[in-house]
């Protein structure tokens, strides 16, 4: 552990001992052996235990890392303004997995200045702790909370941003001829990676990644694909009869994701500011995530029913949705702090490229998104 990683308080540190001993009782269970897909589902989800499930504050300074939205109120200003052409009468917003409400509230801010009707905003959240600061930080805005998925029949816009990255993943190696699985055994008290051969699901996954990345892999190349991505959007898919699901998340498509130079895929994880790539260490306590596979994404959609309406970089997506006509306070501390996070938004090098936006829709007129540049023949 790097000498300035913050040491958990004593009643984090007995709640991801209780969920190791969980882990380990999976792990026994299975013969030793566990797929990495069931250990991340576990850390993340295990009820009142995993990282999402339990009460850690996750987003913000004190948290394990800041999502756009909570940069600045111009992000999710952008996101109204782009989806405001597709609103009727009667439509509403559903956010799947809202973080700290900042996404909703800036979305309806904005969306009540431009003159648009009242719309009935929906949150999804299933983080009792995230759905607590949401209805504290909501509490004046026009905003209900499922337990589920709306049934078929919603009409409006399904908002996803930053949700499809913490999907559970399974794990590989190429070692020529053939892939191996990257599962969880114990070690001691903790985990530890341990391959075993892939079985037949698994290797016909990497066999077409493989295609995808014209058959050149060198050994050892580790990678990971979400199983749950397709599954997912079907769900969204079912209950959308009118309207379009936006996507945005870090990610890449299939020729770039599965490149032979990104020798170790995209896993990652987050303690307190801290990128590192341990999933191991603390389980419950820190966010594990991996990059979005933007071309399986834009595939499920259509296999669902969707129309593959747009695909662009987060940066071409906000510049085409008015990011800089923003105006910044008249306070010179406030204006520089806004171009910073303007600059975090946009470069390259931070969330500019490195994050997409995938929009899938449903019986809509062409022509309506504002996307900037049309990147769909890159998927």
């Amino acid at each position: 552990m790097a000498a300035d990683w913050p040491v958990p308080p004593p009643e984090a540190l007995a709640l991801s001992k209780q969920l190791a001993e969980q882990i380990g009782a999976r792990i026994d269970a299975a013969g030793g052996w566990l797929d990495f897909a069931a250990y991340m589902d576990l850390a993340l989800y295990a009820p009142g235990l995993g990282y999402y499930s339990a009460g850690a504050r996750k987003f913000g300074a004190d948290g394990d890392f800041v999502t756009a939205p909570e940069l600045t109120p111009a992000f999710g200003a952008c996101i109204a303004r782009c989806i405001k052409p597709l609103l009727q009468a009667g439509d509403s917003i559903l956010e799947v997995g809202a973080g700290t409400g900042a996404l909703a509230a800036s979305v309806l801010d904005e969306l009540a200045q431009s003159g648009a009707p009242v719309i009935d905003y929906q949150v999804l959240e299933v983080s009792a702790e995230l759905r607590h600061r949401q209805q504290q930080r909501l509490r004046a805005y026009p905003v209900r909370w499922l337990d589920a998925l709306p049934p078929a029949g919603f009409r409006g816009v399904i908002l996803a941003n930053e949700v499809a990255d913490a999907l559970p993943v399974r794990r590989f190696r190429w070692q020529p001829p053939g892939a191996q699985a990257l599962g969880v055994v114990r070690a001691g008290q903790g985990f530890q990676w341990a391959a075993r051969d892939a079985d037949a699901a698994l290797a016909a996954e990497v066999s077409a990644r493989l295609a995808t990345a014209d058959g050149s892999w060198p050994a050892g190349y580790t990678s990971e694909f979400c199983p749950g991505l397709e599954p997912w959007i079907a769900a969204l898919a079912a209950c959308l009869t009118r309207g379009l699901l936006l996507i945005s998340d870090y990610g890449l498509p299939a020729r770039e994701y599965y490149h032979p130079q990104r020798l170790d895929g995209t896993l990652l994880c987050h303690y307190r500011h801290r990128a590192h790539a341990d999933p191991f260490r603390w389980p419950g306590l820190q966010d594990i995530t991996a990059w979005v596979d933007f071309t399986a994404a834009a595939q499920a959609g259509v296999a669902a029913g969707f129309t593959l309406a747009a695909y662009t970089t987060q940066a071409q997506f906000l510049m085409a949705n008015g990011l800089l006509d923003v105006a910044p306070s008249e306070d010179p501390i406030e204006q520089a702090r806004h171009a910073a996070n303007l600059r975090r938004l946009l470069l390259p090098g931070e969330m500019g490229e490195r994050f997409k936006v995938l929009a899938l829709g449903r019986a809509l007129p062409d022509g309506q998104l504002q996307v900037g540049r049309d990147l769909r023949h890159l998927l």
